[in-house]
């Protein structure tokens, strides 16, 4: 099976397991690791990328988290890597510190400085990644001032070798339409990856045929949304619509600018550890905390 056919399914993004002195707790990632491959039965994982709070990273940091993930995966699912950050030369180092790690994939950020390259530049940014790394790129679509319009990605995703994907973020779901129909358009759907990030809407992101998702909402609730996969999947939408429902309050609830934050609230709720935010980033609020808890008590037993 090729790189790309195993690219599918839910595939969380990983919190980064912070200590409250900064350091990365190794023993809680790799449980982590072990609870969503063998309990929540997910496809793939995602590591450093917003959810991880790489861009808080150093290279050293991602690449141990990258090589504990891998570790524990033991190449039942493939693992993509985060890299988020700010030139073209960064992200090609970053990525060759990985190159020896078995990563199935990067999932790239364009730059997140203000001053936005033009879409020549954007198309030399992935192409330079691509073909020095020798590693498949994902592009995430993420940045506002960075936003890569569905035209360019689909010029990108068809003229650059090693360019095999996109995450599509920013809730556009306008945006993820019209790559499925423009990357079919171009007599490229088969072979590239179109993933969902538009947490509140995964359902109708999986009936527009996405290949799967990597989604904070995933990281939360992995059983839910793998539940809510399958459902789509066998066209059973009795029991995907309420699914979705209970998802949508819970995205309601954790949406907020200290997402990931708010995501180890969640996996609280369930015993399970992912740490602290790192600084700036506040933890929950009281009040986003009691939120959450009635949201995630709404999806019982989906969580369970």
């Amino acid at each position: 099976m090729s790189t790309i056919d195993k690219i599918r399914g839910i595939i969380p993004p990983l919190v980064t397991p912070f200590r409250e002195d900064g350091t990365i707790d190794e023993q809680a990632h790799r449980a982590e690791v072990r609870y969503m491959v063998e309990r929540a039965g997910v496809h793939g994982l995602a590591v450093c990328g917003s959810t991880g709070e790489g861009h808080t990273l150093s290279t050293d940091e991602t690449r141990r988290i990258v090589g504990w993930t891998v570790e524990e995966v033991k190449g039942r699912v493939p693992v993509i890597a985060g890299i988020i950050t700010d030139s073209t030369q960064s992200t090609i180092d970053r990525a060759k510190a990985l190159a020896d790690l078995g990563v199935a994939a990067l999932q790239v950020t364009p730059v997140h400085y203000v001053f936005r390259p033009d879409d020549d530049s954007m198309v030399r940014h992935f192409g330079a990644i691509a073909d020095q790394t020798g590693i498949p790129v994902i592009i995430y679509n993420v940045v506002p001032w960075s936003y890569l319009l569905p035209p360019l990605l689909v010029r990108i995703l068809r003229d650059v070798d090693g360019v095999i994907g996109v995450k599509q973020s920013a809730s556009d779901m306008k945006a993820l339409a019209d790559l499925l129909l423009l990357s079919e358009e171009a007599g490229i759907r088969n072979r590239v990856r179109i993933l969902s990030a538009v947490d509140a809407l995964l359902y109708p992101s999986f009936r527009l045929g996405s290949d799967g998702a990597v989604a904070a909402i995933l990281r939360a609730v992995p059983e839910a949304c793998v539940a809510l996969w399958d459902a789509v999947q066998k066209g059973d939408d009795a029991t995907a619509l309420p699914l979705h429902k209970n998802l949508l309050r819970l995205w309601n609830a954790i949406d907020a600018p200290n997402l990931p934050a708010n995501v180890r609230a969640a996996m609280r709720t369930q015993g399970r550890t992912g740490g602290v935010p790192r600084p700036p980033m506040p933890a929950s609020s009281s009040a986003q905390e009691v939120k959450i808890q009635a949201a995630m008590a709404a999806l019982q037993p989906a969580v369970a």
